[in-house]
This record gives C-alpha cells, sequence and structure tokens, in this order.
C-alpha cells in the first residue's frame, strides 16, 4: 500500500471520528409544550447555530432543534443548505413563545423573532400548528437549557 492510500484512509477515518464524536457531543434538552413532550438537540455555540440543521434530510417525529442565543434580541433564521421545511418558535428567557413561522428549504429569506428572543426551536413543518401550539403558550424545561456560549 503506497503512502498516499494510506494517508488518505487516515484523513478518511479522521474525518469519520471527528463526525461520531461531535454529533455525540449534541446535548438533548427534553421540553414539552402543553401535553407535547419534545426532544430537542441544543445549539449554542456560533459554530452549532450556524450550521443548524443544514444538509439533514430528516428530522424525526418530535425532534427538534433548540437555538440558545447569547442575548436576547429580534433573532432571525434562514434556510440556506436546509433541506427540509421547518416550522420555528421563537421564546422569551421564560420559554414563552413570542411567534411561530414557517420556513421552506433552501431559501435564504429571513423569519425574526416578532419581539426580542432567548431561543428559537425549529421542528418539522406544521408542527406547532397541528397541535394547536401557538404565541403565548410556554415550553415547559427550557430553564434547563445551557448558556450561549
Amino acid at each position: 500500500m503506497t503512502w498516499r492510500i494510506k494517508s488518505l484512509r487516515w484523513s478518511i477515518t479522521g474525518a469519520i471520528l471527528l463526525l461520531i464524536f461531535s454529533a455525540q457531543a449534541q446535548e438533548l434538552l427534553e421540553l414539552s409544550a402543553g401535553i407535547h413532550r419534545i426532544r430537542a438537540e441544543v445549539v449554542n455555540t456560533d459554530q452549532t447555530r450556524s450550521a443548524g440543521l443544514m444538509y439533514r434530510k430528516s428530522l424525526p417525529a418530535n425532534f427538534g432543534m433548540l437555538f440558545v442565543f447569547g442575548q436576547t434580541a429580534r433573532h432571525c433564521m434562514w434556510m440556506r443548505n436546509t433541506l427540509i421545511p421547518l416550522s420555528v418558535a421563537f421564546a422569551d428567557e421564560q420559554g414563552r413563545i413570542i411567534n411561530i413561522e414557517e420556513m421552506l428549504p433552501q431559501t435564504e429569506n429571513n423569519h425574526c423573532a416578532a419581539k426580542p428572543a432567548k431561543f428559537a426551536l425549529e421542528m418539522n413543518t406544521g408542527w406547532f400548528m397541528n397541535r394547536g401550539i401557538g404565541a403565548g403558550m410556554s415550553l415547559a424545561g427550557i430553564n434547563q437549557a445551557p448558556q450561549a456560549r
């Protein structure tokens, strides 16, 4: 085996291990909206927030991604390189939903919080609407989210 093939094999192995360990490093948080349970992957760094759900081809039922922001502000989301349609609920520090936006895949339209928000929870498209969850309702368990870093 030539040194180039060995080097390539080690590079591929390293990349695979990096993907496995980075995927395992994502913290999961149990949330609820009324009677509905949610398992949310927490993203609380600039790097993980900017990647979000990009390139994923599906999202399991009742599974989402919780964005924890460093500052309460009118944050906006977009769908660059995101392959699945999503709904995003913006929430304040107490987990009270401010507004919910529907987002189409692979678009760069801004979807923004109507008021300053500390969190954004992305779920499969229509998840909130199909369960009668809207502005003013609370996301229980959000107080257990780690701080933004």
